[in-house]
Parts: C-alpha cells; sequence; structure tokens
C-alpha cells in the first residue's frame, strides 16, 4: 500500500512514520520517499489501521 504524506519533510519524519508503522506490525517494511514524500508499505495490517498510526505519528497520509 502507498500513502502520500506531504508533511513528511525529512529523514527524521521519515522515521518517525516507519517507526509508527512498526509499532502496529513489527514486520512490515517500509520505503520512505521524502523528495515525493510518498511510502510504500508492506505489512500484514489493514490500511486503516497503517493510516491512523501515521496519524498517531503526527502525520497526514492520503492514499496514493
Amino acid at each position: 500500500m502507498k500513502f502520500d504524506i506531504q508533511d513528511m519533510t525529512c529523514g527524521g519524519c521519515a522515521r518517525g512514520v516507519t517507526r509508527a508503522i512498526q509499532d502496529l506490525d513489527p514486520g512490515a517494511q517500509v520505503e520512505a520517499d521524502t523528495v515525493a514524500r510518498r511510502i510504500e508499505v508492506r505489512t500484514s495490517a489493514d490500511a486503516e489501521a497503517v493510516a491512523a498510526a501515521i496519524v498517531r505519528a503526527g502525520f497526514t497520509p492520503v492514499p496514493a
């Protein structure tokens, strides 16, 4: 699944998003592109749960 996260502007932001997703699913694989402000997530969790974790981390995900 992919999300656009326009408020993910740096590597620190990307690490925060990744940490939030991996707190939900420790086996999740997250690829973050801070230039495109997009993440790709491979996880067994559903998209709503992943989006909620990103919101809890302080970011605004939009399905891509």
